[in-house]
């Protein structure tokens, strides 16, 4: 086979490393954003964030880092003008050579001062530190200790406070549970078992159950013998706590051939023990959302802004910037490139918060109706609505308002919150899935407990309104919505 040359002409679209990080910033959340830039600032000396550049400190010739808006003065990032005719830069500028050397910093100019110092004499820099809650297993083997017990059956019962989980439940099986214990204690399933009970009796009391009867039985024979319906409650306990689940009592007390005042009696004993015990010492952090948007409504109309809190304020490092210039060799190439990438950086920052801004500005545009009204007014609205209208991808716009949060005066939602599908409505318009919700919900909640409407009837009230949902589109929102059925209802009611 003869060789040959043969010249071949083709096209193809290639991400540059900045545009690529650029999209890897927007899709991140605040908190994702924070750790991404504080492993960029180790990696790269001249990048700093400005809470961690003092200004006055001694011996050290740096000049104070001044903060500049990341828009021009027409467009700034922290408040737009409004929702009607505010302007953002087009997203896909991160892959530019530019840059400011200075802070990006997305405050008015108070954010910053407010969280340093304000002159409070009395303010000595140190937060208040609240002591260490303390874990359902350090609970438990304080009273273990304080409780006469073998040491045998006293590391039995270690062993088993150690595999609680955090409702108090033992899930690991008795053979796990004996293989777990020191190679010098043979015990028998009955020796565990007897310690077992013995952990149930201690605080909170039913901790150490296999499973939601042994729990509750436990808890019922704490209290005294004459407590009223006491032993019906047991009975329940042990047979029937399925029919409790579904609050038929009628059948509940026939079945058990009890007095039907008696049986709901029991019922509300048993609906006052905790069914999960361990669950009131969890030490689990409670995990805030802080807003990246704020939606005020200002003279009339809505505007939208940034939260400067949650913004980062990166910039560069000026006292490495000046060695630039007195390095040599690889040193200087090295540092010059380290500087271009910081720039990079800055303005993927600039373009990130200029793009949620942008985006945050359309949403409410669309939606001013909900945060006037209320859900019942949410319009359907898709992401190809929003990207037409910013003149973005529709995975753009998928990206900024995955974990991104909006403050308003009805509460804080997820930018994903304000998509919806829509169902169409007999003057030819659409209703999106949010409002025909909450017209379920307002229809559940006014009707008649000893008569509740079924979905059908549910069905047939909206279409009245003009809304044409079929009776499984209406079962599918109510048990997206944990409602009960009409017959779970009435037997509530």
């Amino acid at each position: 086979m003869k060789p040959g040359l043969q010249f071949r002409l083709n096209q193809q679209l290639t991400l540059t490393p900045q545009l690529q990080q650029a999209i890897r910033l927007l899709q991140l959340s605040q908190l994702e954003l924070e750790a991404e830039l504080r492993q960029i600032a180790e990696s790269n000396p001249l990048l700093e964030f400005s809470d961690d550049n003092p200004e006055n400190l001694d011996g050290d010739e740096r000049e104070p880092m001044e903060s500049i808006p990341v828009a021009s003065s027409s467009s700034s990032t922290s408040s737009s003008d409004t929702v009607d005719d505010a302007e953002a830069p087009e997203w896909g500028d991160a892959d530019s050579d530019g840059g400011s050397d200075d802070p990006v910093d997305f405050s008015n100019g108070s954010g910053a001062s407010s969280r340093s110092g304000n002159g409070n004499a009395d303010d000595d820099g140190f937060e208040p530190q609240n002591a260490a809650p303390e874990t359902l297993q350090e609970h438990l083997l304080w009273q273990l200790n304080l409780t006469h017990m073998s040491v045998r059956d006293r590391t039995i019962a270690a062993v088993l406070i150690d595999a609680l989980n955090p409702d108090g439940y033992l899930t690991e099986s008795m053979e796990s549970l004996i293989a777990a214990l020191p190679a010098d204690i043979r015990a028998t399933q009955e020796e565990v078992e007897y310690v077992r009970h013995m952990l149930q009796r201690f605080d909170p009391t039913g901790v150490a159950s296999v499973d939601l009867r042994d729990c509750l039985r436990v808890q019922l024979e704490q209290f005294a013998v004459d407590t009223p319906q006491r032993e019906l409650a047991l009975r329940i306990v042990d047979a029937e706590l399925e029919l409790l689940a579904r609050n038929d009592i009628a059948r509940l007390a026939r079945k058990l051939r009890a007095n039907e005042d008696d049986t709901a009696a029991a019922a509300v004993l048993i609906r006052s023990l905790d069914p999960r015990p361990g669950a009131a010492l969890d030490v689990t952090p409670v995990e805030y959302v802080a807003p990246d948007v704020y939606a005020r409504k200002d003279g009339g109309r809505w505007r939208v802004s940034l939260n400067p809190d949650c913004q980062p304020r990166l910039g560069l490092n000026q006292h490495y910037c000046g060695l630039i210039a007195q390095a040599r060799g690889t040193d200087a190439s090295w540092m010059r490139g380290q500087l271009q990438e910081a720039r990079w950086l800055i303005k993927s920052l600039e373009s990130r918060a200029e793009t949620l801004l942008k985006v945050a500005e359309a949403i409410v545009r669309r939606q001013s109706a909900f945060l006037d009204y209320g859900p019942e007014a949410m319009h359907p609205l898709v992401l190809r609505e929003v990207a037409e209208e910013v003149g973005m991808h529709e995975s753009t716009i998928s990206r900024v308002t995955t974990r991104k949060y909006i403050h308003t005066p009805r509460g804080t939602f997820e930018l994903k919150h304000f998509f919806s599908s829509g169902v169409s409505t007999e003057d030819g318009g659409s209703a999106s899935a949010t409002a025909i919700q909450a017209m379920l919900r307002k229809l559940v909640d006014a009707e008649d407990p000893r008569k509740p409407l079924s979905d059908q009837a549910i069905a047939e009230e909206l279409h009245r309104k003009g809304i044409q949902v079929a009776r499984r589109t209406v079962a599918k929102y109510r048990e997206a919505m944990r409602i009960p059925s009409s017959s779970e209802r009435q037997r509530a009611g």
